[in-house]
């Protein structure tokens, strides 16, 4: 049997794999170290579970023994594809690396940048990265990476599923091109081939099985439901954590929204879970990998980011709530059980829209589950629907007890000492009343001008009422003669009356009381009395606007010359 002795690690790495619990190196890890230690590039494939993590952490300690760090220049960068691998590699290296004087920097999302940037400005020798924060970096400015000696890029698959492939290429082309590159994977697609043959120097493949197959220490069965119904499928889960005796187990859901309903359920039912997935905050990712880790929290709710590399110690269920979309979700999805030699198993619920999903996966596993059938009344499950406030169709008099009255306020009522107000009449109805309906016994005298007349309906534009309703002209008979005001006289007679009249002079005030009772403007089809006056008469009148009663010289007319008579010689 091999040890970790005979791989070529170093005795102070040796001593820190024994310390941490490990005798035997798994079949990825003997065959990938001694590669690995010889600088040439590793392409490896394992399903998940297999130690991977270290079979390139152990390695690329001992080669970084000789050498020092530069500020902002890593000489090895790990890349994974979620916070939550990131920071599992991060621990990694905190508990193999006991006595060397090596250091990391992990650079994920939901940190602060500054405590990251003081780190890369003391100089780090491993950089421990996802691929967006690395980017965001690089492009302001503080990291470097033409002086990458190593560099891995773990669960490329899962980069491939979650769309960094073109952020793996973008990198992968700002490191130097002689460098050692350990890419490890649990499938290979062809578009992580063809990643492989771009950027990898004559690789030598490494495969400690079959790619996307499941691990034997695993038992998988599968439950059938009739219905698929939500709540169906959320009774069936309670019923198999109540059959098997679940130490701790994950259920993992196809959708973040699942993840929390199907987490919030089994909390009302008085089951010990919680959610994680990448919609939470990173802190509170954190707090509740560490509580599950720790035996604290029973059961794990989670969507497919926690699916991948998660090194979590003796998981014994995993209950697989939603048939995976991809088939090799499935793989990565069962493998948190049944890790390090130890068994496990595995629940996953079918309704009868997953037959298309299903049939993927056994395809790829190659075997079938075995089959249990729960002793409930499916039948009489069904989800209740929700009430909306803003809802079509429902019936108010069941959900809300008694119509209430809608008009809260209730109906004024008038006092006794108020007058009743009129009805108000439209506007077109007004206007097509006839001449009779105006009683002009009802409108108010002059005399009476203390009350207030009763407001009449306003009239459109372009409404005119007839001429012998017309209030205006009424209004002009019914005024006293002395209130008129003195008409205009006519062009011919305005020269005669320009001499007979005076000239005011300037110290008199004129006497003439100004009449503001002017006739309105009308129309010349209906204008009636004397022509307008002539400008010459108001400039003789009124005086000049802006001089008061003074009329300057510049301004006055010079009268009139006599006519010369013939000249006498």
């Amino acid at each position: 049997m091999t040890s970790f002795s005979d791989l070529g690690l170093s005795p102070e790495v040796v001593k820190a794999v024994t310390d941490a619990g490990y005798d035997t190196p798994t079949p990825i890890q003997e065959q990938a170290i001694p590669i690995a230690l010889a600088g040439r590039d590793v392409l490896g494939i394992a399903q998940t579970g297999t130690g991977k993590t270290a079979a390139f952490t152990l390695p690329m300690i001992d080669r970084l023994a000789a050498g020092r760090a530069k500020a902002r220049m890593p000489r090895a960068l790990v890349i994974a594809p979620t916070r939550e691998l990131a920071d599992q590699v991060s621990a990694s290296f905190e508990k193999y690396a006991k006595g060397r004087s090596l250091s990391w920097a992990l650079l994920i999302g939901g940190v602060s940048f500054a405590d990251q940037v003081r780190k890369l400005d003391r100089g780090v020798d491993v950089l421990i990265a996802t691929p967006g924060r690395l980017l965001d970096h690089f492009e302001r400015g503080k990291l470097l990476l033409t002086g990458v000696q190593m560099m891995v890029v773990d669960e490329a698959d899962r980069m491939l599923d979650m769309g960094f492939i073109p952020d793996i290429e973008r990198i992968f082309k700002m490191t130097p091109p002689k460098k050692q590159t350990l890419f490890f994977s649990a499938t290979m697609p062809p578009e992580i081939t063809r990643l492989t043959a771009q950027f990898l120097n004559d690789p030598i493949r490494v495969e400690a099985s079959r790619p996307a197959t499941t691990n034997e220490n695993i038992t998988q069965n599968l439950v059938r439901i009739p219905s698929s119904d939500p709540k169906a499928k959320r009774t069936a889960l309670r019923a198999l954590i109540e059959r098997a005796d679940v130490k701790n187990g994950i259920v993992f859901c196809n959708r973040k929204s699942e993840v929390d309903v199907v987490a919030k359920s089994l909390r009302t039912h008085g089951f010990d879970a919680a959610p994680i997935h990448g919609d939470l905050d990173q802190s509170m990712r954190m707090k509740t990998l560490a509580d599950f880790r720790s035996g604290a929290l029973r059961l794990l709710c989670a969507s497919d980011v926690a699916a991948r590399g998660l090194d979590i110690p003796d998981v014994s269920h995993v209950f697989n709530y939603d048939v995976p979309h991809h088939a090799d979700d499935y793989v990565h999805r069962i493998g948190r059980t049944g890790r390090a030699g130890k068994t496990g198993q595995t629940f996953m619920l079918v309704t009868p829209n997953d037959s298309r999903q299903l049939d993927k996966v056994l395809k790829l596993i190659g075997k079938t589950p075995n089959e249990i059938t729960l002793d409930i009344d499916f039948s009489q499950i069904k989800s209740e629907p929700r009430e909306s406030s803003r809802g079509r169709g429902r019936d108010d008099s069941k959900s809300r007890g008694p119509r209430r009255d809608r008009d809260r306020n209730p109906p004024r009522v008038a006092p006794e000492d108020e007058a009743p107000r009129e009805p108000f009449v439209p506007t077109e109805i007004a206007a097509q009343a006839p001449s009779e309906a105006v009683d002009q016994a009802e409108r108010p005298e002059r005399a009476e001008r203390s009350e207030r007349p009763e407001r009449r309906p306003r009239r459109g534009r372009g409404e005119r009422a007839p001429r012998e309703a017309r209030p205006e002209q009424a209004e002009r008979t019914e005024r006293p003669a002395q209130a008129e005001a003195p008409q205009a006289p006519r062009a011919e007679e305005a020269p005669a009356r320009r001499e007979r009249r005076p000239e005011p002079s300037r110290s008199e005030p004129r006497s003439e009381p100004r009449s503001d009772n002017r006739p309105r403007r009308e129309d010349d089809s209906t204008r009636r009395g004397p022509p307008p006056r002539d400008r010459d008469d108001d400039r003789n009148e009124r005086g000049v606007v802006g001089f008061g009663s003074d009329v300057p010289a510049f301004l006055r007319q010079a009268p009139p010359k006599a006519a010369a008579g013939p000249r006498e010689d």
